[in-house]
């Protein structure tokens, strides 16, 4: 994915050249760079018009509180018109990251940087090299590209996929563990008994339904909405195969308790039309824009598909494998299903526990969300998944 770590979710306050342009289109592909330059600029021009269209569209609908001030007013709306409007605003949009880590995991992320595929990348990398010598040159002196990642992708990259694609759906539970709530159960009891865990897992087996339901509550019957649950949740897992808009997954790949394995950002996917955008009367002009990112990314993936991810804007989807245990579907579906969660990842969050409580109802029922659906988040949000 294109290198800086875009917030999706934030106004931007920089003029019509506030992008960065890939450096394989500085060194060559002249022809290439201008038409990336007027793509990338009619993203964000189209993302500008659309601003007022939708806010006048919220205003209309969420008045003025008594004497609410301008400045309160604009705070409270602002979020419901640019979240709608920065689907249109592409990967190479500009932003701010800030990044606190010790020596070696700055080490690490030099040598990750430095074997990257995409040139800007490795030279955010240099240059982080660079400084940090200057605080801890013993500890990043020798953190230079690696071999391993280099070739290991490269190849990779190069092979293709054979393999005959078959529709699937958005969101699909791949893989559980079948016995998972039982584990779970066994190591609660586990950690407060002296037996081994094979004998808890049997004792566990051998109860009746109400028996379990009754060591179920023990466990979790007492979990309030901001307590964190016991580790020992962590015994079940999942694998989800996911698609969700790229602003959503901007969300989603924040939960680092989560194995993840994003593939590139493609138009190939598709994109999601919010519905305020259509109501406001802008959906010709956002569907215009879109199928322009479509254009130039087949142009700029003929030449590199990693540079053609920065024409790529939010709203096209992205397709993401993830593994993830029950303690950390907990912190996920509660925290991204939240009433001020962005729409995009309430959907997301919503499914994947609906998908979970299919398989695992028992402990699963203990998540406290919202009184809303998948379904219901698609129908009032959008007009195109």
């Amino acid at each position: 994915m294109p290198p800086t770590p875009k917030n999706p979710h934030a106004t931007r306050n920089g003029g019509p050249d506030d992008f960065t342009i890939p450096p394989e289109l500085r060194e060559a592909e002249h022809l290439l760079r201008d038409e990336f330059i007027q793509t990338v600029r009619l993203l964000f021009s189209t993302y500008a018009e659309s601003l007022d269209p939708v806010k006048n569209l919220i205003v209309k609908r969420a008045p003025r509180r008594d004497k609410e001030s301008d400045e309160a007013y604009d705070r409270r709306i602002r979020s419901q018109y640019v979240d709608r409007c920065r689907f249109l605003l592409p990967a190479a949009a500009n932003a701010n990251v800030g990044m606190t880590a010790n020596a070696r995991v700055i080490e690490n992320t030099i040598r990750k940087m430095l074997s990257h595929p995409l040139a800007e990348v490795r030279e955010i990398g240099a240059k982080m090299k660079e400084v940090a010598k200057a605080e801890t040159p013993t500890l990043v002196k020798y953190a230079d590209a690696n071999e391993y990642i280099v070739d290991t992708m490269r190849d990779l990259a190069s092979r293709g996929s054979k393999v005959e694609s078959r529709k699937s759906d958005w969101c699909e539970l791949i893989d559980y563990d079948k016995d998972g709530e039982d584990k779970i159960l066994a190591a609660a009891l586990y950690r407060f008994d002296e037996i081994p865990f094979a004998d808890a897992l049997a004792y566990v087996k051998s109860l009746q339904d109400e028996e379990r339901k009754k060591l179920a509550e023990t466990l979790l019957g007492r979990l309030g909405k901001y307590d964190v649950p016991l580790r020992e949740l962590e015994y079940a897992s999942y694998i989800f195969d996911l698609v969700m808009d790229q602003g959503a997954y901007a969300e989603f790949k924040r939960h680092r308790m989560m194995t993840q394995t994003p593939q590139r950002l493609t138009t190939r996917l598709g994109y999601t039309t919010p519905l305020l955008i259509a109501e406001a009367g802008f959906g010709s002009r956002y569907e215009a824009a879109m199928d322009a990112a479509i254009q130039m990314y087949e142009k700029l993936h003929a030449f590199n598909p990693d540079v053609a991810q920065y024409i790529v804007p939010n709203g096209f989807n992205r397709r993401v494998l993830a593994q993830f245990n029950l303690r950390e579907a907990f912190a996920f579906c509660q925290l991204r299903s939240a009433a001020n969660a962005h729409f995009s990842i309430r959907r997301v969050a919503q499914k994947i526990y609906e998908d979970i409580s299919r398989v695992h109802p028992l402990l699963s029922k203990y998540m406290k969300l919202p009184d809303e659906t998948w379904q219901s988040v698609e129908e009032n949000h959008f007009t195109r998944v």
